[in-house]
């Protein structure tokens, strides 16, 4: 078991005085020159130097003596994560005779009522391989599993710390149904595998795990509440003889030595991605019926929930817009200006002006509409003015998280690309795909590149989309995904970077056939990296309206699209 010590702090443990601590922290610095930079709400994070949350508040130290608190025994069950990352001083000595010990880092019972401020919470994820179609589980079903009477034959992979820690909590685990794996192997093991699930520390989860709620819970939520998650844990430190004989004592070693948890939510970054939209045609007609709130009745809240919520919008706001028609002789679309409150009231942070139809109504309707983006600061990316705004990447920090969105239209045609004098759309350019993605990463920024590629009306992509978007991941485009497509369309990982080749209409009148199904990718990212996607899915009713797939639905609709990916 690694044990990091920190021989440069000192808790005082032998002296009699107390003293107070004082802590420093530092901001993030913004990004530089010929960047367009997005006005997004942004939380200034304190760096901490390890990938574990240090957030219990620094306390005065209290008069420990030598006998009581020089030995500090730890039990098997702590994960290596957490003893990997203890503040160790000096003056503390580990020992493996629990016998021998004065003070014990250990397990936690639920039904304990310990100070918190003597413990760490530590969060576990039940995660799945990605093409996992089941979203999740009660807490009775998994307990069911980990004892080995479950009839479905379910396997659990565990580090012998998780296991150790749920045979307290739970029971002894059965060798049947739970199997213990090196972490480094378990995700392959996983894939390679039909009916596998794993447990692991929330700081491990990465993009190939599907991550599946508990109890209806997700360590993925905005709102996760650890008190209200059955995989929350608690590892605390209590002295040898059992008996908090100084409460101040155990309170100064624990805010000293423990840190306060492995999921820190000024940490955690939500974006959403959506596909098409285009407030045209019954789409349209339909807000002037119900009001321009309308579409986004049943999904608004996953949208407004996002930290960062991403919009593809392929028209222009025009203010001498034709009245909204449902059919239209020639695909010429134009939105009402007003039709922008929807944008605004769904929470959009960013737009991509990729589509192929923003100089419908000319080269004046589209800059009219980026200065309604300019002045309800949105910023945009995918076009612009002339070719060198629509190269522009736009670079966003929120909770500590750096993300760079850049976008082209290798579709076209070609009227509708911007050059150095003319508006429009930004074609691609490899040497200048090449060199942003370069530059941005250098800056320590996560790329995000989308496409506005060639339309399919299949979940199979074109073999030209699957050669771009793996081009653009190995250039270091951690997420690549496609916003041309009204047809949702197959996914796949290169390496850990996530690719979607077409997300379907977000919103978009198209009432036919598989074109009412819709994904919204929802990407989650944590202390500096990504780390998950979620797929949201929703069914498009009223030529308007998407809703939330029911379950059925979206087991089917998953399914499908499933068996289509090369994984």
């Amino acid at each position: 078991m690694r044990i990091g010590i920190s021989l440069s702090l000192s808790i005082l443990f032998f002296l009699t005085a107390c003293s107070n601590a004082s802590s420093h922290s530092g901001q993030l610095s913004t990004s530089s020159a010929q960047t367009q930079v997005a006005t997004l709400p942004m939380v200034n994070m304190t760096m901490v130097p390890t990938s574990i949350a240090q957030t219990q508040p620094a306390a005065p130290q209290a008069a420990i003596t030598p006998q009581y608190a020089s030995k500090l025994w730890l039990s098997s069950a702590i994960p290596e994560e957490l003893s990997g990352h203890l503040d160790l001083p000096k003056e503390v000595n580990l020992v493996e005779n629990r016998a021998l010990s004065t003070l014990h880092l250990d397990v936690i019972p639920i039904s304990s009522n310990m100070d918190s401020r003597l413990r760490s919470t530590w969060i576990y994820a039940l995660v799945a391989p990605f093409p996992t179609t089941q979203d999740g589980i009660d807490s009775q079903g998994l307990q069911t599993i980990w004892l080995g009477s479950s009839i479905d034959k379910k396997k659990l992979l565990v580090s012998p710390s998780t296991m150790a820690t749920f045979d307290r909590l739970w029971g002894p685990s059965s060798p049947l149904s739970v199997e213990i794996v090196n972490p480094d192997q378990m995700l392959d093991l996983a894939w390679s595998r039909t009916n596998t699930w794993a447990m692991i520390p929330f700081d491990q989860i990465s993009p190939r795990w599907k991550v599946l709620a508990v109890d209806g819970i997700s360590p993925l939520e905005k709102s996760f509440q650890a008190d209200s998650y059955p995989l929350a844990v608690h590892y605390g430190i209590t002295s040898a003889n059992g008996r908090n004989d100084d409460p101040a004592v155990l309170k100064a070693a624990a805010q000293q030595i423990l840190p306060a948890t492995n999921r820190d939510p000024g940490k955690l970054t939500v974006l959403v991605m959506t596909g098409t939209t285009a407030l045209v045609r019954y789409t349209a007609l339909r807000m002037e019926e119900n009001g321009v709130e309308y579409p986004a009745g049943d999904i608004a809240s996953w949208l407004q929930e996002a930290d960062i919520t991403h919009i593809s919008n392929e028209v222009p706001f025009y203010s001498d817009c034709p009245p909204a028609r449902p059919v239209r002789v020639e695909a010429r679309f134009c939105s009402d200006p007003s039709y922008f409150d929807l944008l605004k009231y769904i929470g959009m942070d960013i737009v991509e002006l990729t589509g192929n139809h923003e100089l419908d109504w000319g080269p004046d309707a589209f800059l009219a509409t980026l200065d309604i983006y300019r002045q309800n600061n949105i910023p945009y990316f995918g076009g612009g003015k002339d070719l060198a705004d629509a190269r522009k990447t736009v670079m966003v920090e929120d909770h500590g998280n750096k993300l760079a969105f850049m976008g082209c239209s290798p579709a076209g045609p070609a009227p509708v690309w911007a050059t150095e004098a003319a508006p429009g759309s930004n074609p691609c350019d490899w040497d200048w795909i090449t060199s942003e993605i370069v530059r941005v990463t250098q800056m320590g920024y996560i790329p995000i590149m989308t496409f506005q590629h060639i339309e399919l009306e299949d979940y199979t992509p074109h073999s030209a989309q699957r050669v771009d978007s793996l081009h653009a991941s190995q250039l270091g485009a951690v997420i690549v995904s496609g916003s041309q497509s009204h047809f949702p369309q197959a996914m796949t990982f290169d390496g850990d970077h996530f690719i979607h080749y077409g997300l379907g209409n977000l919103f978009f009148d198209q009432m036919y056939g598989n074109n009412t199904e819709e994904f919204i990718d929802r990407h989650i990212f944590y202390n500096g990296q990504y780390i998950n996607t979620e797929l949201l899915t929703a069914r498009l009713e009223d030529f308007a309206r998407p809703r939330p797939m029911s379950a059925d639905e979206r087991q089917d609709f998953l399914g499908i699209v499933f068996n289509t990916c090369v994984w």
